[in-house]
């Protein structure tokens, strides 16, 4: 098991990050971490907390953007590799289905039902 990111807050100002992946070194990790946390996202895998979880992550890329030398600079990147990824995801999910796959979507906050695998 890996630790992709713990964050603990030990007190107002003072929180703390741990993760096992280094990507300064292994710049290669971060394209197959994209695609495992969006096949997470878009499976039963994904737990009945997404709205809280979601929050999180949107709160530490708003905070990584606002410390940004250039910031406009990121977020085209951001849109860029998402749009990029999302092209992807979505030809895995049709090929998925071609080839005899079902995928069930549902919509935020909805979980599968218990029966379902």
């Amino acid at each position: 098991m890996k630790k992709i990111l713990e964050i603990l807050q030990y007190g107002d100002t003072d929180i703390r990050f741990r993760t096992d992946l280094k990507p300064a070194e292994k710049p290669d990790t971060i394209p197959g971490l994209i695609t495992s946390v969006s096949f997470s996202f878009m499976t039963s895998l994904w737990g009945g907390n997404e709205q809280d979880i979601l929050a999180v992550i949107r709160a530490l890329t708003i905070a990584d953007l606002a410390v940004s030398v250039n910031r406009e600079e990121m977020v085209r990147m951001m849109d860029q590799d998402s749009k990029m990824f999302a092209d992807i995801l979505r030809e895995a999910h049709r090929e998925f289905e071609k080839n005899g796959g079902k995928a069930v979507r549902f919509a935020p906050f909805i979980m599968p039902g218990k029966t379902r695998s």
